[in-house]
């Protein structure tokens, strides 16, 4: 049976950038793209030339690539030509093989957004896309507001897709721009268009997530025949984001029926590279990773129930759809205060530690594991730190360094410019082989922001670890999180930390006490040490 090919369009580098709160650089915008490139997405959509300079500067220096580039922007305005329009001029002029414009298919936004009237609208379509394939550009439009626009005037909204069809279109994008339509509304409508004309082998999907549907709506676009699917990396994009492509390709590649009625660009080694380049996002975005997300999550295969544990042991398809190392994810076993001997012993063995089943120290182990918990700590979100527990009780945690005191103190002072400015300074002092270290760090950036006390400490603390320096020199802590487990004047502070390093792993620890800075130096003294046990340190 020959397989259809379903084609996809990536525009985390225009509409991923409108997500509140990111703004990517021209050198992150080339990162990312060969990212994508890699992982085998056919169009990427690099950004809207003239728009503003970090985009243009970005066409100017874009990488090649296998897939198509592509720039974004809008239809010629009302009273101008395609020819003498500046605006659709940058665009053009990126020189890019393909342009994606955008133009309203409502006709409610056609007389209230642009204040034009119906028929011109048409012929602004109309002649933006002659104009795109006299130039011998492939020719993408998006047609804007479409699925509101059908529901409210199907025929105008078909007649703004006709005229791109008409034109030269390749390929015509039905884009759900308010992200309100659900599934079956997108199927039925898609179909529609269709039977109206469109052949599907021109139409794309573009959907967004403000009901949370934004995948759903793109299958259910590809049910009803349309063959493209517009999409970014981990679903960012305006409000609630856009349809997560780190979702949609492990589904199109893994589930019936699309796994044997498409095929896509994309490999089976490029997607078991997929969990990485969702996290090198984040990390490009200094975001931390959701650890729910479908597929590329930290949680995504994590059995915390003994009895998922259990079972998952003996077969891990029992409590898993797909094997996770398929998308390049692991699965976990977190260790709490349900987890049962079978969970202990599985995530032992994970860590490369083989406990038999009648050994008493495993009893050991949960009983420490369970009271620390009543106490405060969380193992369930800090493997590594239940991993050092475990070590620790099994006698396989060497004395590294030991730590002889710290202090830290926090000053608020005139700064050259006459400002009052918050520093932190820590001193930490460790006994190596005998040796004592003093190291004192300040917290303050290269922009002359206090980073605060826990950022001085960790700073000091990873200042000059003697022969295990080498060996930390790349970890770096990417997030910090605190929480008080218990009110009053009894309040206990739970601070759980993610560490990475240049090996591309990621792993938290926890400290728990009443003193905030106790707690955050716990944490880091846990991580540090898992980090050379890892990498092979000897005492």
């Amino acid at each position: 049976m020959t397989r259809e090919r379903l084609y996809l369009y990536d525009t985390t580098l225009r509409d991923g950038q409108q997500t509140q709160g990111v703004q990517f650089s021209t050198a992150d915008k080339l990162k990312i793209a060969e990212t994508l490139d890699a992982l085998g997405v056919d169009y990427i959509e690099g950004g809207w030339p003239g728009a503003n300079p970090t985009d243009s500067a970005f066409f100017d220096t874009s990488p090649e690539t296998r897939a198509t580039m592509t720039a974004f922007g809008m239809t010629k305005r009302a009273g101008r030509s395609a020819e003498n329009d500046d605006v659709l001029a940058a665009v053009m002029n990126a020189g890019t093989p393909a342009v994606c414009l955008v133009g309203k298919a409502s006709d409610f936004h056609v007389t209230r957004a642009l204040g034009i009237g119906l028929e011109e609208n048409l012929d602004n379509i109309t002649r933006s896309v002659e104009h795109m394939v006299a130039q011998g550009r492939e020719a993408l439009f998006d047609a804007e507001h479409f699925f509101d626009g059908y529901k409210a005037n199907p025929d105008y909204a078909l007649d703004c897709l006709g005229a791109a069809h008409k034109a030269g279109a390749r390929w015509i994008v039905l884009c759900d721009t308010n992200g309100g339509t659900l599934p079956d509304e997108v199927g039925r409508i898609t179909a529609a268009v269709i039977a109206a004309g469109i052949p599907g082998a021109r139409l794309g999907i573009h959907t967004h997530n403000d009901t949370g549907n934004a995948v759903a709506g793109s299958l259910a676009a590809v049910d009803a025949g349309a063959r493209q699917i517009q999409g970014t990396l981990n679903g960012l994009g305006e409000r609630c984001g856009n349809a997560s492509l780190v979702t949609l390709i492990p589904t199109l590649l893994l589930k019936e029926p699309y796994a044997s009625r498409f095929e896509t660009g994309i490999g089976t080694d490029a997607l078991a590279g997929i969990t990485r380049a969702s996290r090198l996002l984040d990390d490009i975005l200094n975001r931390v990773p959701v650890k729910s997300a479908p597929y590329v999550g930290a949680a995504a295969f994590a059995h915390k129930a003994g009895l998922h544990a259990s079972a998952i042991v003996k077969d891990p398809t029992t409590y898993e759809h797909v094997d996770p190392a398929l998308v390049g994810n692991a699965r976990i076993i977190p260790m709490s205060n349900q987890a049962g001997q079978s969970n202990l012993r599985q995530r032992l063995l994970e860590a490369g530690i083989t406990v038999e089943r009648d050994d008493p120290r495993l009893a050991r182990i949960l009983d420490d594991i369970k009271t620390r918990e009543a106490q405060g700590y969380a193992y369930d979100t800090a493997q590594a730190s239940f991993e050092l527990v475990a070590r620790r009780a099994l006698g396989q945690v060497p004395r590294f360094f030991d730590v002889k005191r710290y202090k830290v103190t926090v000053e608020r002072r005139k700064n050259k410019r006459d400002r009052m400015v918050t520093l932190s300074e820590a001193v930490v002092v460790v006994k190596i082989r005998g040796e004592k270290k003093l190291s004192v760090s300040e917290s303050m950036d290269a922009q002359g922001n206090d980073r605060g006390p826990v950022n001085a400490l960790a700073k000091a603390l990873a200042k000059d670890l003697g022969p295990y320096q080498a060996i930390i020199d790349d970890m770096r802590l990417v997030d910090f999180k605190v929480r008080i487990t218990q009110g009053g004047t009894e309040a206990v502070t739970r601070v759980i930390i993610d560490s990475a390093d240049g090996k591309g792993r990621r792993w938290s620890t926890v400290g728990v006490s009443p003193n905030i800075v106790d707690a955050s130096f716990e944490a880091l003294l846990d991580a540090i040490t898992w980090k050379l046990i890892q990498d092979g340190a000897q005492p």
